[in-house]
């Protein structure tokens, strides 16, 4: 093994000092910062109305301390796992935050999961209570074989025929009546808490098998949080927005940092507005994952080109402009008068009305889940919105690598974060050790012992290392494509290139194992497909139509060649099928963080695959 590459000596410097002063979990963080900013604001949410809610650290830390004690006053135990199944809002936060005050732990659970996946969950966890949305979760959640003694629903009332259920008002209820009795029932339960106490278990959703359960304790809270500090990439005055799914270890983590940081969070789990909420909200921070910068690139890039014309030219030219000046950044040289006239002209004409679209605020993107495309991840730097990628999985309490803001390197996921040592195994193979890493995988010593090896975790992934010490995933080890003439093909490689070539894609699928060449099954992004239609005559037309359309394959055919111009002759795409129904989450072809189930996908449509190969 030779170390792949380490964290900025900065960083390295000032992260032992944080690491001492650390409080023993995440609960002890919490309220550590709720008494020592209690009236600045912590979170915002919709009002219902059409506005925005906010409350403080102060009316946070009071109704996590309710929730806590009324998980107390139900017998919840150091340790005992409660389940949450809902959406992202801010109560999920606030249930999250009693369970730790409680000194119990948290079991995350997808809003979307099947109900044969809630039962596994649940048993397999040994959840005593579970909080849940709706009553439209109830079934799953008390169908056979679940363990839950009690049931708590956050929205709606509790149904008069359903004994165990009751309601989130009623358990902060009888939270305020434990308190009046034992006032320090809560602080007793924090302060009991060590910092490898089991803090949160999350079942990997998982791109082949059955999920299973990380164990995740409260130092590997604590690390995302003292590390983000040391990276200074965050600041107190900063908002963040925040939609992704609080059940997925890449939200978990950014609640952790955001306590440590003291910065507000706007709180929406609707990914539909998403794009109308930014104008107004006016954040400065927003995690997401590629799909999300993928889209947006497709429809700014589609937009300016629809009509053609002079409009289309100043965008290009704009575009040419912002890539020459981000280049000379990246590169650590300024740029000279005439690159810096001609940049001010681009970002007062183009650049500036794109930012104003997220807020006109917003200092960087991060990156997370998926495999961005460099390409991408450079436009944005270019328009003045940079995406930060970086990388991590559960299994290290999500993030372990980032770009940094002053010299990123596109198509990379940069350095470590400070404490985390990151290591290339002699197969490429990227392992990891530091205070991030799991426990181990929940009730499966031998999955533990397979994937903890030495005290490092093999991760599946394949890396490299660039000259300026940068970490470089080319694709997961088991995803690694052999054709039948012998020539590997990293399939993320090619898929992350043509999304960011074809704004008509959402999923392109690359395929060819044993095969005597590349072919790919491509996805449409349903909006952009609607948009190419109606500006070529298949205006109402459904999505299966346009999918077969000559026209429309003719124009995926040509974005295939463009593709093809810039991969070597062995992983070049020789045939392509354009799928007539999207790839989903419901369907099982995606993983609920919108990653790839390429397994299932390529048994789903095996004929199509076997169809490419036809003489």
């Amino acid at each position: 093994m030779t170390t792949a590459c380490t964290a900025p000596a900065d960083e390295l410097a000032r992260f032992p000092d944080l690491e001492r002063r650390s409080p023993a979990s995440l609960g002890a963080l919490f309220a550590d910062r709720v008494a020592t900013t209690p009236d600045t604001e912590a979170y915002r949410r919709p009002d219902g109305a059409g506005g925005w809610r906010s409350q403080t650290w102060a009316e946070t830390g009071r109704v996590a301390g309710e929730i806590a004690a009324g998980l107390l006053a139900l017998g919840v135990a150091r340790e005992d796992r409660v389940a949450i199944m809902a959406s992202t809002r801010v109560e999920w936060i606030e249930v999250d935050l009693g369970i730790m005050c409680a000194g119990a732990a948290t079991t995350t659970v997808y809003p979307t999961s099947t109900v044969d996946e809630v039962v596994h969950i649940l048993a397999d966890s040994g959840s005593r209570v579970a909080v849940v949305e709706n009553t439209g979760h109830l079934d799953a959640v008390l169908a056979a074989g679940s363990p839950v003694d009690r049931v708590v629903l956050v929205d709606g009332p509790a149904p008069s025929t359903m004994d165990r259920v009751t309601t989130l008002a009623a358990l902060r209820e009888r939270g305020r009546d434990l308190l009046a009795a034992a006032p320090t029932a809560v602080t007793d339960a924090t302060a009991a808490v060590r910092p490898d106490d089991l803090a949160t278990l999350i079942y990997t959703s998982g791109t082949t098998g059955r999920s299973k359960g990380v164990r995740l304790p409260h130092r590997s809270w604590l690390y995302q949080a003292l590390a983000t500090q040391a990276t200074g990439l965050a600041g107190p005055d900063d908002v963040g927005y925040l939609w992704l799914p609080m059940a997925h270890s890449f939200g978990k983590g950014l609640l952790a940092a955001q306590i440590a940081v003291g910065h507000a969070a706007v709180v929406d789990g609707d990914v539909s507005r998403i794009i109308t909420n930014l104008p107004v909200v006016r954040p400065t921070l927003m995690p997401s994952v590629p799909r999300v910068f993928e889209k947006v690139h497709a429809g700014v890039v589609a937009a300016a080109h629809r009509d053609g014309g002079v409009k289309a030219r100043l965008f290009d030219w704009a575009v040419g402009v912002g890539l020459e000046a981000a280049r000379r950044r990246a590169a650590g040289a300024a740029p000279g008068p005439w690159l810096a006239a001609r940049h001010a002209v681009a970002d007062r004409l183009v650049f500036a009305k794109i930012r104003d679209r997220f807020g006109g605020r917003m200092r960087y993107m991060v990156s997370g889940a998926a495999k961005l495309s460099a390409d991408i991840s450079e436009w944005f730097d270019a328009i003045g919105l940079p995406v930060l990628e970086g990388y991590g999985l559960t299994e290290t309490s999500a993030g372990i690598l980032v770009n940094r803001l002053d010299r990123p390197e596109h198509g990379t996921v940069g350095r470590p974060l400070p404490g985390s040592e990151v290591t290339l195994a002699a197969d490429g193979e990227i392992l990891v050790r530091g205070p991030g890493v799991m426990q181990g995988y929940h009730n499966l010593p031998e999955a533990t012992a397979g994937t903890l090896v030495d005290g490092w975790l093999r991760t599946g992934d394949i890396g490299e290392v660039t000259a300026r010490g940068a970490l470089r995933v080319t694709d997961r080890k088991k995803d690694l494509i052999k054709t039948a003439g012998g020539k590997y093909v990293a399939p993320q490689h090619v898929e992350s290139r043509f999304k960011a070539i074809c704004p008509l894609v959402s999923t392109v699928v690359v395929h060819g194992e044993g095969r005597p060449y590349i072919t790919a099954l491509v996805d449409l992004d349903a909006d952009a497909a609607r948009a190419w239609a109606a500006d070529n005559g298949l205006a109402g037309a459904t999505h299966a139509e346009i999918a077969r359309s000559p026209r429309l394959v003719r124009a995926i055919g040509e974005r295939v060649e463009e593709l093809n111009a810039g991969l070597g002759r062995w992983e070049s795409v020789k045939r392509f099928r354009v799928l007539e129904s999207t790839l989903t989450v419901e369907g099982g072809d995606l993983t609920p963080s919108m990653k790839l189930r390429r397994r299932a996908v390529e048994q789903r449509h095996a004929a199509l695959l076997d169809a490419l190969y036809d003489a």
